[in-house]
């Protein structure tokens, strides 16, 4: 692989692990009570496009929820803003009643209407209209009522995962080959020098080895399956933090705060952080759910099979809505996703 093209895949695909940083704040926040105020202090707080978040007209917002969009932007300079496409982006929906935690990965490549704009690959919203963009994107298309989100760039997962000392995980003989030649990748980019792994099995990985697992894309499943690799390492991070000691926390607050971007206020952040231990993952998924991947002008896409039938599924998973009906909006997308995709 030619350097150039090394360089832009590691800065693009090490990034989409990024958003488990954003996961871990309100843990951070709470444990970290001795120097909140300073800690806090240390998030850029960017809320001035607020107002322009577009909602469908047939959405009502479900009080039991609260969900959370989480951007990993593909910014060899770590900005945060736009001019940067979000390679990773993931919903995380918290039930208020159970704690419970399901977060869903919406593949970089779907064939979205963004407005404004027109049907593009999703994760040009962010880098056209930075976050207000990139939630009246998904809001549109996916009937969802998202107002509030967290921005990250990649380092903050390696920062994070080696903070916590590293995360275990099963490794399989197909993956080693391209953990390790992502490693190589991530050395030369970040300046490290950081080992192989020897062996397949499962084992203690540190934040560089766990991001070049999470790009791995070239086994069975391809960038479906990456996007799982980077849901299993947001679990096993979040589980360590959990657990920490506050010297830990402490440390992940200077270092990860700065790298964060949010409309969450200091109350918003404190009223997650209350609860923070009681959170659980319990389930996540792709989306989305039924999809067909191939070119069309030239552009490889993700194209929903039935947008209109994925959103249903997506109100089941997130809310347990068995009886969800689609928008008028999403219909009349969903009409002409299908038109373009059988052409």
């Amino acid at each position: 692989m030619a350097q150039g093209k090394r360089r832009k895949n590691a800065k693009r695909n090490g990034l989409l692990l990024g958003i488990c940083a954003a996961l871990i704040i309100v843990v951070c926040v709470l444990l970290g009570v001795l120097k909140l105020n300073q800690s806090l202090d240390k998030i850029n707080i960017v809320d001035e496009d607020d107002k322009d978040i577009i909602v469908n007209d047939e959405v009502k917002t479900d009080k039991g929820y609260r969900n959370i969009a989480i951007f990993g932007v593909d910014s060899r300079r770590n900005s945060l803003d736009k001019g940067t496409h979000s390679d990773s982006i993931i919903i995380a929906s918290l039930n208020k009643e159970t704690k419970d935690v399901k977060l869903v990965s919406i593949y970089r490549d779907t064939y979205a209407n963004i407005p404004d704009i027109g049907y593009k690959k999703i994760n040009a919203a962010f880098f056209n209209g930075g976050y207000s963009l990139a939630l009246s994107t998904i809001n549109q298309n996916f009937d969802l009522d998202i107002k509030e989100y967290v921005t990250v760039n990649f380092k903050a997962v390696v920062d994070a995962v080696d903070l916590v000392g590293g995360i275990t995980l099963d490794i399989t003989k197909e993956e080693l080959p391209y953990v390790n030649g992502y490693i190589n990748s991530l050395n030369e980019i970040n300046g490290t020098s950081v080992a192989h792994l020897k062996s397949a099995g499962t084992q203690l990985v540190n934040g560089t080895q766990a991001t070049a697992y999470s790009r791995i894309r070239y086994t069975k499943g391809a960038d479906y399956k990456r996007t799982e690799r980077q849901r299993i390492v947001i679990q096993k991070v979040f589980e360590k933090v959990k657990k920490s000691d506050l010297a830990t926390i402490n440390e992940m607050i200077d270092t990860i705060f700065p790298q964060v971007a949010t409309n969450l206020d200091k109350m918003e952040i404190l009223s997650l952080a209350k609860d923070v231990f009681s959170y659980d993952i319990v389930d996540q998924t792709g989306f989305p759910f039924e999809k067909d991947a191939h070119s069309y002008k030239g552009v490889s896409y993700v194209f929903p099979i039935n947008l209109a039938d994925n959103v249903k599924r997506l109100h089941e998973f997130l809310f347990g809505n068995s009886e969800y009906s689609p928008s008028r909006t999403v219909q009349e997308y969903s009409d002409y996703i299908e038109g373009i995709r059988k052409s």
